[in-house]
């Protein structure tokens, strides 16, 4: 009996590695409305690159695991339920009001270590609190402008 039900989850597993979610990779020009408005630095830029813009953008560049199936979905979830926080794809769309209290949330998820999420930065690192701090201090200059 144990043995039939194994052999029908490996079964179910294969044919489940047929059947994926769509990909988030429209590529970095969905950005470009952000940064140029936000002027990161290059490495601020890089640092949003790395830490950001896989969930929080209309690009993701999926590590090798994504292509395993529940992971996709799991990914896909995460990526989704990002973009529904903030999305800088769409930045342009944004009134100052909202771009201001979408920084403002930035801000406070990044002193208070809830971004990147653990499950993030489990595999590809954390910010490092001189990083935190640097991408703060630009939020907030940025929050300055739009006011």
């Amino acid at each position: 009996m144990i043995k039939k039900i194994g052999i029908s989850l490996i079964v179910l597993l294969v044919i489940a590695q047929f059947f994926r979610p769509d990909k988030n990779e429209s590529g970095y020009e969905t950005v470009v409305a952000f940064e140029s408005e936000t002027s990161p630095s290059p490495e601020i830029k890089a640092m949003l690159r790395a830490n950001c813009y896989d969930c929080h953008s209309a690009q993701t560049q999926y590590p090798w695991y994504a292509a395993i199936t529940p992971v996709s979905y799991w990914l896909a979830d995460h990526i989704e339920h990002g973009k529904g926080h903030f999305d800088v794809s769409v930045w342009d769309t944004y009134t100052n009001k909202k771009k201001d209290h979408k920084l403002e949330e930035l801000i406070e998820m990044v002193e208070d270590k809830t971004m990147p999420l653990d499950s993030y930065t489990w595999i590809h690192g954390d910010l490092s609190e001189e990083d935190a701090q640097k991408l703060i201090d630009w939020a907030k200059k940025v929050r300055s402008t739009l006011k």
